[in-house]
């Protein structure tokens, strides 16, 4: 039976406490009818956050304890259906019937890990190319507000060579969603995404199931199916805004940034949930974090920085008018498990090359804006950043790995000769794509 109380001792926004034994973290309950779950336990003294905010509730409300944590129904239904933070379907479809799982379990033991090593394509040539992913990381986009990060992540899944795509979506607006919705019906890749979305209008504490969902759903396919599962957050600067709300509504001290102090294992315990498993299954999280003006110091991309392996960074190129992956400010530091391995045996000595080049003409570009006179050298360096950034930095171009490395030896031979480009004789023999004069 269900446990009931009714004498409710202190209510702020977000939470109440109350005095009760036998209750679980996690657990959750109806406060006056409203649903909340337990975030703290002192002694006998319970408090639960409540999801549609305190507003009203009296202090003699019922409370009633469901004896346990939030759970997903999982199973093969799952596949191209679109849910709420709480995995109630928001599409119009029907209650899914399946296994109940509890959610926001322990990440991987690592002796049941395997090394990753197999290559997740994108299709977006400034991921594969110069920042590849491996199955079972974990890698955040850095990423300014009003760039197109969520259209990125949709070509990401509409492209990425993996078996399943669970989105996570926090803080969308109803176009945000709409856009994913309509996106992947059009495309008929509906039936390999799971989706699981909270949108303004709703509590913005909801934020905080929203990964636990994804990533059990994930589980699910990982584990049960020996599936290569890629899992989508956007954004997670939303979830730790939230993370902040009710951290602060209990009166708990901020730390840097107004973030909570519990800030860095909040989020690790959801990045470290991506593994390769020695059967073939594998989870990897691809997730935005939307700076603030651009500041990487700030707590919550500072944290993810120090959790995951790498960043890939947007950036508009004045040049060229387009959102690229910046060469630069980007790091994947698993690719080298990949390059040259799983891909073409020019990958890393094309990538080394492309990026030295660029580097050199950012150095022409600083001796131009300072009024300096440029070589032959530097003008052609800079017709090749140019043409680098629209043909293959960009986020709107979608080729194979091996035309991404064709495209990459047809930009060398256009503007420089073989000892310029300086890769390995053996190698510039094989896939040089002009005269060797």
């Amino acid at each position: 039976m269900n446990k009931v109380y009714t004498k409710i001792s202190q209510i702020t926004k977000a939470t109440c406490s109350l005095k009760a034994t036998g209750v679980g973290f996690d657990e959750l309950a109806f406060i006056g009818g409203r649903l909340a779950q337990v975030v703290k336990i002192w002694g006998d003294e319970v408090t639960l956050q409540v999801f549609s905010g305190t507003e009203g509730i009296p202090t003699n409300a019922e409370v009633t304890f469901l004896g346990k944590a939030p759970t997903l129904k999982v199973g093969d239904e799952l596949c191209g259906r679109f849910f709420d933070a709480f995995g109630k379907p928001i599409d119009g479809g029907p209650e899914i019937d399946g296994e109940e799982r509890e959610i926001g379990g322990p990440s991987v033991n690592p002796v049941r890990r395997k090394q990753p090593s197999e290559l997740i394509a994108t299709g977006i040539a400034g991921i594969d190319l110069n920042n590849t992913l491996v199955s079972g990381q974990k890698i955040p986009f850095f990423a300014d507000p009003d760039q197109p990060y969520n259209q990125v992540m949709a070509n990401v899944a509409m492209k990425a060579k993996t078996d399943r795509i669970i989105l996570g979506g926090m803080g969308l607006t109803n176009d945000d969603y709409l856009y994913f919705k309509n996106l992947f019906e059009n495309a008929g890749i509906l039936d390999h995404i799971v989706s699981f979305v909270n949108t303004t209008e709703r509590p913005p504490v909801e934020r905080l199931l929203v990964p636990d969902m994804a990533l059990t759903a994930a589980e699910y396919f990982a584990v049960d199916k020996n599936e290569k599962v890629l899992v989508l957050l956007t954004d997670m600067t939303l979830y730790a805004d939230a993370l902040s709300i009710v951290s602060n509504r209990m009166d708990q001290i901020p730390s840097k940034d107004s973030m909570p102090g519990s800030l860095y294992s909040d989020l690790a315990k959801i990045y470290e949930k991506a593994v390769q498993f020695p059967n073939g299954g594998s989870i990897t999280i691809i997730a935005v974090t939307t700076l603030s003006g651009g500041d990487i110091t700030h707590a919550i991309p500072d944290n993810t920085g120090y959790i995951t392996e790498g960043q890939l960074f947007l950036r508009k190129d004045t040049e060229v008018g387009k959102v690229i992956v910046d060469p630069f400010r980007s790091l994947s530091r698993l690719k080298q498990l990949v390059i040259g391995k799983k891909t073409r045996e020019d990958h890393p000595q094309v990538m080394n090359a492309a990026i030295r080049l660029y580097a050199d003409a950012a150095n022409a570009r600083t001796k131009q804006e300072n009024g300096f006179d440029l070589t032959d050298y530097d003008r052609r360096v800079l017709s090749f950043a140019k043409d680098y950034s629209n043909d293959l930095l960009a986020i709107d171009v979608d080729l194979k790995t091996d035309e991404m490395l064709d495209k990459a030896w047809t930009l060398f031979a256009k503007y420089f000769s073989p000892s310029e480009v300086a890769i390995k004789k053996a190698i510039s023999d094989k896939f040089w794509k002009g005269s060797k004069d």
